[in-house]
Parts: C-alpha cells; sequence; structure tokens
C-alpha cells in the first residue's frame, strides 16, 4: 500500500508534540482513509494547526486561476509558529504555482525561526521522464519560479531538497517525510498499491489524465483560444469559435508525434474563454503515456493553430499570472525563442529550439541526483534522508 508523508506522520503523530504549527494544504491533502490533512491532524494529541495556509485557488480548492491567494510570503505570517507543515499534490509541471508558493513560503518560514517538514507525495507524471528547456535567466515568474524543464519528474519533497541546496538554506530547517510504497518510474494508478482514487488538486485538473497532458496543453493559456477551462475536459480539449476541427487535426496528425491522436471536437465552455460560443478545435487522445511528449506537443499544437489560421491566431493581450509587461507565451517557454520561431513560421529555427532541449535536460538530470529521495532505474539510490 502506498503511503504519503502525511499518512506516515500520522503514524507517529508524537513528532509534533509541543509543537506550534501550521499547515499550507488543500483539497488534495487527504490521508489513506480520504480524511482531510487539517481534520486528521487535529485528532492527535498534538491538536490542531495553529494557522492554515492556501496556495492558489484557496484552501479548499474553490477559486479559478489567477485569484490572489495568500500562502505565507512574508516572515510575519508565522509569528508564534515554530513549525509548517506542507502538504501539497503537485502535478510535476514547472508552471503549477503550488510548489513556488510552497518554497516561498517555507523560506519566509526559515527566517521567521520555523523548521519546515515537507509531507511528500508521488509525482502523478512519474519521476523517471525529463523534458524541455531551462528558462533563460531573468525569465522567472509564478510559473516559472525555479530552474526547472517543463517535465521535470521530481516529486515535490525533491523539488524542496534541490532549491535547499541552491539557496543555501541552514542544515536541520528541512525534513522531507518521504512516500512509502512508490517507485520512481509509477504514473498515477499504475500500480495496485495506490488504492486511492484522484482528488482534484485544483479546480481544472479533474483525472490524472488531465495532468498528463498538462505540461504541453497549458501553453494555449497564452493564447486567445480556449484550453477547455468552463468544460468537462480542461486542458484535454482546446478550441475557438473560428478552428476547422478536422482541418486542426489533419494538420496535428501529419506531425507523427509519438503516443498520442487528435480528435475533432466542438464544445462550449461555460465560462472564461469565448464562453457562451461555439468553438471547434481537437481532444487529445493519449494512446501510449510512456512515449507521449506533452511539451513538445504543445508546442507542435500553437505551430499549427499559427499557420492553419493566421488571420486569427493571437497571444494572449491581457496581464497573465501577475506579470503585465512579458507575454504569457515567453513566462511559460522561460523564453522569447518560441514565440519568435512560431510568429515568423520559421520551422527550421524552431526545430532548433526544441532540439536544443536535450543538452538542459541532461545537465538537470545530473544536477538533481543529489537531491532524489527515489531510486532511479538501475540506481542505488538518491540522496536519502532529509535535507
Amino acid at each position: 500500500m502506498l503511503l504519503t508523508g502525511l499518512d506516515r506522520l500520522l503514524a507517529d503523530p508524537g513528532r509534533l508534540s509541543g509543537r506550534r504549527y501550521g499547515l499550507l494544504a488543500h483539497a488534495a491533502s487527504l490521508t489513506a482513509g480520504y480524511e482531510p490533512a487539517h481534520l486528521a491532524l487535529a485528532a492527535t494529541a498534538a491538536g490542531p494547526p495553529a494557522v492554515l495556509f492556501g496556495p492558489e485557488h484557496g484552501y479548499h480548492g474553490v477559486e479559478q486561476d489567477m485569484v490572489p491567494a495568500d500562502g505565507g510570503r512574508e516572515p510575519g505570517a508565522f509569528a508564534g509558529l515554530d513549525l509548517l507543515l506542507v502538504d501539497l499534490q503537485d502535478v510535476g509541471a514547472r508552471w503549477y504555482t503550488y510548489a513556488a508558493t510552497a518554497v516561498w513560503a517555507a523560506e519566509a518560514a526559515i527566517a521567521a525561526g520555523c523548521e519546515v517538514w515537507v509531507l511528500d507525495r508521488p509525482n502523478p507524471l512519474g519521476g523517471e521522464a525529463i523534458e524541455g528547456n531551462l528558462p533563460a535567466p531573468g525569465s522567472e515568474s509564478f510559473v516559472g519560479a525555479f530552474r526547472l524543464p517543463v517535465r521535470h519528474g521530481l516529486t515535490l519533497g525533491e523539488l524542496f531538497r534541490l532549491e535547499a541546496r541552491r539557496r543555501g538554506w541552514p542544515d536541520g530547517a528541512l525534513t522531507v517525510r518521504e512516500v512509502a510504497g512508490w517507485k520512481r518510474g509509477e504514473r498515477w494508478g499504475e500500480s495496485a498499491r495506490w488504492r486511492r482514487p484522484w482528488t482534484s488538486p485544483s479546480p481544472n485538473m479533474p483525472s490524472p489524465a488531465t495532468a498528463l497532458v498538462y505540461p504541453g496543453a497549458c501553453l494555449i493559456e497564452a493564447t486567445e483560444i480556449s484550453e477547455g477551462r468552463g468544460t468537462a475536459r480542461p486542458f484535454e480539449q482546446l478550441g475557438a469559435p473560428w478552428i476547422d476541427p478536422i482541418g486542426l487535426a489533419g494538420r496535428l496528425a501529419a506531425r507523427g508525434l509519438p503516443g498520442v491522436r487528435f480528435v475533432p471536437v466542438y464544445f462550449r465552455p461555460q465560462f472564461q474563454k469565448h464562453a457562451g460560443e461555439l468553438c471547434g478545435g481537437v481532444a487529445l487522445a493519449v494512446t501510449d503515456a510512456g512515449a507521449f511528449e506533452p511539451y513538445r506537443t504543445g508546442i507542435e499544437i500553437l505551430a499549427a493553430l499559427r499557420e492553419s489560421s493566421p488571420a486569427d491566431f493571437a497571444w494572449r493581450r491581457r496581464p497573465y499570472e501577475f506579470v503585465t509587461d512579458r507575454p504569457a507565451i515567453d513566462l511559460l517557454t522561460g523564453g522569447e525563442a518560441c514565440r519568435h520561431a512560431i510568429d515568423a513560421g520559421d520551422r527550421a529555427a524552431l526545430e532548433a529550439w526544441i532540439g536544443s532541449w536535450a543538452a538542459d535536460e541532461a545537465a538537470f538530470r545530473a544536477e538533481r541526483r543529489p537531491a532524489l529521495l527515489y531510486p532511479e532505474s538501475g540506481s542505488n539510490g538518491g540522496g536519502g534522508g532529509a535535507a
């Protein structure tokens, strides 16, 4: 049976004895028995958390995207506490903002004299595959807070260990409670040991299938095309009123992308982009999760959209994740290269940029190795223990 860091802490709650602690968590922070973290902790002899902190979308995951939420950015938020527990289900993509919230909150907590315990959870995309470029210096933002490939293959606890080393956090400031029973190569639900259903960590992440396509499909947020928000299949489908579904599906099929098929669809979003309008587009059907390259697929979708509808295609014009001075696509891709190549219709430049990912992926794989808690295939183990 798979046991998360929360489950393992609850099995030994005496560790919390005498501590005045805060909890950074959300609706997916559940025990193996499906009990919310704050209620399960409150039932121990240590008593309830003194303060609850929530990431983007709020503690209970009620708010839509880009609604400000206080995850605890200032040391004053931790006054009177001596410990911060972090229990967030991440989805393994650089731009999923929970990791940024968690690390920034931890940094503020450490500055206020608190210890930080990360209650680890598996990466639903698995921990072996790495995909994408490292962001260019100066491109940091809420959706690109760390120097990671888009699909980084880390659990949240491992990401913390990596950032603790980069930031020079003091010894003893960070402890990671590891997951028991997870193997690094496993995606969500691939083993019978999981025995727990998916709980949406954010309002538009309703299933593991959504998480699988998200490292590429999120790029559609940087355009004026719907990424499926306001429908029952966010990120698994995309479209706009001017798109010919059959033509777009054919154009994408011709690219021969591995592990995915493109299904012509129509849908009508109930909110956000093109709310109430009939949109044509495609749905992503992943046929081989191991071969599927979500980030590359997302880039190819952008290029195909630009090619097929040059008069209608446009990058997002409104502020994105609280940034007003840079295009959303530059924030997501970590620089200007992708946007320039797509705008120019320069296939050679786009392929050269995609080809440059290999060096970044190799460099990151080497850098991350000391931070790993769960063995890589053919490895005797990662870094082990607490950072």
